[in-house]
Parts: structure tokens; C-alpha cells; sequence
């Protein structure tokens, strides 16, 4: 069972690297503005779907950048294959990734818990 997931390991880490590459450099969708990174992927052990969790800085509508990933995931989805060697690519799917915010947000809190106790 380690083997496999080991396996799986290495490709949450392969398609990661891949479709990064894509949106950055190959992506040409206008509703995707912003600096997009993918932050973690997830594929199931079958290899079918890949979650691909994306965090979006400066984006004019995040709501639009979110929806232009997804729209644009079948383009992704076949610059991936000519990239990552599997026999089936796995059909990616598009979360948003909002654990920096909620990361921020803490520190925030910590800021003004660590102020009022001066």
C-alpha cells in the first residue's frame, strides 16, 4: 500500500508542477487575471480526476478567474498529457484554495490579541 501512495504522491506533484507551468506561461483566457498558483492537487487513486486547489492574488473578479480555470480546463487538461506521462489524464477539476486568507485572518487576530495585551 506505501508503494502506491507513494506513487500517487509523485503524481499530485507532477500534474502540480504542470498545470502551474500552463497557466502561467500558456493560458491565454482573458477572465483569468491575477497571480494564479496552484497550491495542492489531489488526484484519486483511480487517476481519474485531479482536484487542483488555486489561490488568486490581485485578481480583478475572483469569481471570473475561478469560472475561466474551469472553462479552460480541457485545454489545461491536454497540455498536462503531452507533459506528465500517464496513460489516462486525469480530468481536472478547479477549487479555490482560500486557506491563505483564512491564514492571514489568524495572524491578524494573533496582531490584535499580542496589541492589547501591551
Amino acid at each position: 500500500m506505501a508503494k502506491n501512495t507513494n506513487r500517487l504522491g509523485r503524481v499530485n506533484e507532477e500534474i502540480k508542477k504542470s498545470v502551474s507551468e500552463v497557466i502561467n506561461y500558456e493560458l491565454k483566457n482573458p477572465d483569468v487575471t491575477g497571480m494564479v498558483s496552484v497550491t495542492k492537487v489531489k488526484v484519486t487513486p483511480d487517476l481519474r480526476y485531479a482536484k487542483i486547489y488555486v489561490s488568486v492574488l490581485n485578481s480583478k473578479n475572483l469569481d471570473k478567474t475561478i469560472q475561466g480555470l474551469k472553462d479552460s480546463a480541457g485545454f489545461i487538461r491536454s497540455k498536462v498529457a503531452k507533459t506528465v506521462n500517464l496513460r489516462i489524464t486525469p480530468e481536472l477539476v478547479f477549487e479555490y484554495d482560500d486557506s491563505i486568507l483564512y491564514g492571514e485572518k489568524i495572524d491578524n487576530i494573533l496582531k490584535e490579541i499580542k496589541e492589547g495585551k501591551k
